[in-house]
């Protein structure tokens, strides 16, 4: 299965579960995004180190990178190689000192806050793009079509409910409505609902 180098694109606080926070994964120059949603520690060791924070001890992802290299072990790639009911699994890539590799699975939050430490490739499986994925509409400044036109009129209470998404609001939507939701949400760019929406769509099929 191909796989796609992935960049960290940003971090923000979820609107739909409490002290958690989505991480935006994106393709360079693609309009593709791949939101998960992760627990605040993992934000928080991630955006640490993005910044090149030095906390004044070492955190556990710190401790992981410290304890692999003592032993000389390094982090090659991460690769996010499934999701299934919501879920993202991953698989760390790590290299011994006589060069054999060794394959340890992961969360995604984890692999990703270890990824950056190493400065290693995050990758993601295609199928995990197409499966997960949701693409940002970019259009040429000026240019006009009967979509724009359709989305400049949407009914005010399609509006009204995308800012309350949440999992079980989905379920008495028909699935034009939860289209025309998910792309109101891709055009604010809140990826988090529009991660919610497309599972809700993906679980009809």
């Amino acid at each position: 299965m191909k796989k796609i180098k992935l960049e960290i694109l940003g971090i923000s606080y979820s609107q739909s579960q409490s002290g958690a926070y989505t991480l935006i994964l994106g393709e360079k120059d693609s309009v593709k995004r791949l939101p998960i949603v992760i627990g605040g520690f993992e934000a928080q060791a991630i955006a640490i180190e993005l910044e090149k924070m030095k906390p004044k001890r070492p955190l556990t992802h710190d401790l992981v990178k410290n304890v692999t290299q003592s032993f000389d072990i390094e982090l090659l790639e991460i690769i996010i190689h499934d999701f299934k009911e919501g879920v993202f699994f991953s698989n760390l890539i790590f290299k011994n000192k006589e060069k054999k590799e060794k394959i340890i699975d992961a969360r995604a939050s984890d692999a990703v806050a270890l990824a950056v430490r190493y400065n290693c490739p995050i990758y993601a499986e295609e199928k995990v793009i197409e499966a997960a994925g949701v693409e940002l509409e970019i259009r040429k400044t000026g240019e006009e079509s009967t979509e724009e036109n359709a989305e400049a009129n949407l009914d005010s209470e399609i509006e009204d409910k995308i800012k309350e998404v949440g999992k079980n609001d989905l379920k008495d939507y028909t699935l034009d409505e939860l289209n025309t939701m998910m792309n109101l949400a891709i055009k604010e760019e809140d990826f988090e609902k529009a991660s919610i929406i497309r599972d809700e769509i993906n679980s009809r099929n």
